[in-house]
């Protein structure tokens, strides 16, 4: 499906009631709705922004996240439209480097990592495919409860400002770690981590690096990354304590590019000669969390319900696991059972993300960790990818 076709461009709701109601239409939300709508159930699902609108995000989908594509027959349109084929990733500490290969398997050459204003496109795309009714420009304003005090529904605000009301058997939040759907339902946090890392980031054309590698580069109290994307790009990202990151807000340029140039020189050499594309874009840092992930009436995924410190770039890849569990969960009455699914499978890498995020470690400690996060994500992917959704 070509980009934006099959798109419903209807301006309001056309069904009084909904068997789901999904608020946010990126990266958890349109997979949650496109797997529901697979399963049979009639599925809105809204986002506030416009349709193909950009996002703060690091874009890296790590294995799990590539192969739920693949099987949700989604991939091959992200390597059609020119995201490169990640086939090495590189961790450099220091001045040591290690490279490690990536593994193909069929149907999957390497890692990804589309800009959003492709992946969260086909996302809806194929949710729109799959039946799902997907409003756009349409603001979420608080849910609607029955007498006995359980969710049934939704009012929203139609892109003209209309305010319509939508029943529905379950409202899911997707709209991201400040989701307003969740302090509507006021769920709890149940468990925060203590650390957080700022970033600053910017895209970049002409860039002299290889565009099948991800690079991780890292010195005592700094890390950073280089990630090529699609459209030609490639996103160089700093990541620093907030503390730091306060004492040089007031000029982010000069933040950003002496954090590159403290990782690699030669990296700051060729930024410097590089075309940017767009501003530089910071993110003062926010210490990770769980929230109660259900409720009567309703329930949420990826940021809305569980955030980490973005150092592993693994956000998108919890948010399409967490969109089948939610599925399986939906389908067999067991919110619950999900809820304790994601903290389980989810744990590990929060607690080694916070470690991380302390800067409180030397370069031989945080090689260390990194092989506990690596091991963490490879034992993820073989409990959970056996029930991966068949397009």
């Amino acid at each position: 499906m070509s980009h934006g076709e099959g798109m419903d461009n209807a301006p309001a709701p056309r069904h009084r009631h909904y068997d789901v109601v999904v608020v946010g239409a990126r990266a958890a939300g349109a997979s949650t709705a496109m797997l529901l709508a697979r399963s049979g159930l009639r599925v809105l699902a809204i986002d506030r922004q416009t349709y193909g609108s950009d996002t703060l995000s690091s874009h890296a989908l790590m294995r799990g996240a590539v192969r739920r594509l693949a099987n949700w027959g989604l991939l091959d349109e992200l390597w059609d439209r020119g995201t490169p084929v990640i086939r090495r990733t590189s961790f450099g500490y220091g001045d040591e480097a290690l490279t490690l290969d990536i593994r193909p398997e069929p149907g999957v050459p390497g890692l990804a990592a589309p800009r959003r204003t492709l992946l969260d496109p086909v996302l809806v795309d194929g949710a729109v495919a799959a039946g799902v009714e997907v409003l756009h420009e349409t603001r979420f304003l608080d849910v609607t409860r029955s007498a006995t005090g359980r969710v049934d529904g939704i009012r929203l605000a139609t892109p003209s400002g209309e305010i319509r009301t939508v029943g529905a058997g379950l409202v899911i939040g997707a709209d991201g770690v400040r989701s307003t759907l969740a302090r509507a339902v006021e769920a709890p946090i149940t468990r925060q981590g203590r650390h957080a890392s700022a970033y600053t980031m910017r895209y970049y054309r002409d860039l002299d690096v290889d565009r099948d590698e991800f690079r991780w580069l890292y010195r005592l109290g700094c890390g950073g990354g280089v990630i090529p994307t699609s459209g030609d790009a490639v996103c160089v990202f700093g990541g620093m304590p907030p503390a730091r990151f306060a004492e040089v807000r007031s000029d982010v340029t000069a933040a950003h590019h002496a954090t590159i140039r403290r990782l690699d020189p030669t990296l700051a050499d060729a930024v410097e000669r590089a075309t940017p594309v767009g501003p530089i874009r910071s993110f003062p840092g926010l210490r990770g969390q769980f929230r109660q992930a259900h409720g009567a009436g309703w329930a949420l995924v990826g940021d809305a319900g569980y955030f980490k410190d973005p150092y592993a770039a693994h956000g998108i890849t919890d948010a399409f696991r967490d969109a089948e569990l939610l599925t399986e969960a939906v389908l067999t009455d067991d919110l619950a059972g999900y809820e304790a699914r994601r903290d389980e499978l989810s744990l590990p890498l929060f607690e080694i993300l916070d470690r991380i995020a302390s800067y409180d470690w030397d370069l031989e400690q945080l090689a260390g960790l990194h092989f506990g996060l690596s091991k963490a994500m490879r034992a993820e992917d073989d409990q959970t990818l056996t029930i991966a959704t068949a397009a």
